[in-house]
């Protein structure tokens, strides 16, 4: 199963948001099966503007950690048909819009899962599931995420 990563969860491994969320973060990075993750060119940008605005990163710390992500994993890119998708999705069901890019480059990577807290649980779109990986009760996609068979 493909999951997509969004920015709060590279945010939390980088450290914002104190060591609990951080551990959280690193060890569900650590337990995803091997290709089995991406993140779209979208999560790199916000990842870089908020290591810059909220943890006072100098631009090389936030271009070092964007580029560390990067070699991590495969970046699903964001074209023009992906940013009309999102509009649409934005618009259908009241997302903001670069909630909405994340999703549908999502879609567009194959993923099952988007991984995230920023969006309502269990919304599903073009075969995506949104699942927040810190809540305190583990959706069933979850243990399906790890389990290599």
């Amino acid at each position: 199963m493909r999951a997509a990563l969004d920015t709060n969860v590279l945010v939390y491994a980088e450290g914002l948001n104190g060591e609990d969320k951080k551990a959280t973060a690193l060890d569900l990075i650590r337990r995803l099966p091997n290709g089995n993750a991406v993140v779209s060119a979208q999560v790199l940008g916000e990842l870089f503007s908020v290591l810059i605005r909220k943890s006072q990163k100098s631009t090389n710390e936030a271009r070092a950690a964007v580029l560390r992500w990067h070699d991590a994993f495969p970046v699903s890119p964001i074209s023009a048909a992906t940013v009309l998708s999102a509009v649409d999705l934005a618009i259908d069901h009241r997302l903001g819009i670069w909630d909405a890019v994340i999703l549908s480059a999502s879609a567009d990577a194959d993923c099952r899962v988007l991984l995230t807290e920023d969006l309502h649980e269990g919304f599903t779109w073009r075969g995506v599931t949104v699942i927040n990986p810190f809540a305190s009760r583990p959706h069933p996609l979850m243990a399906a995420l790890f389990d290599p068979g």
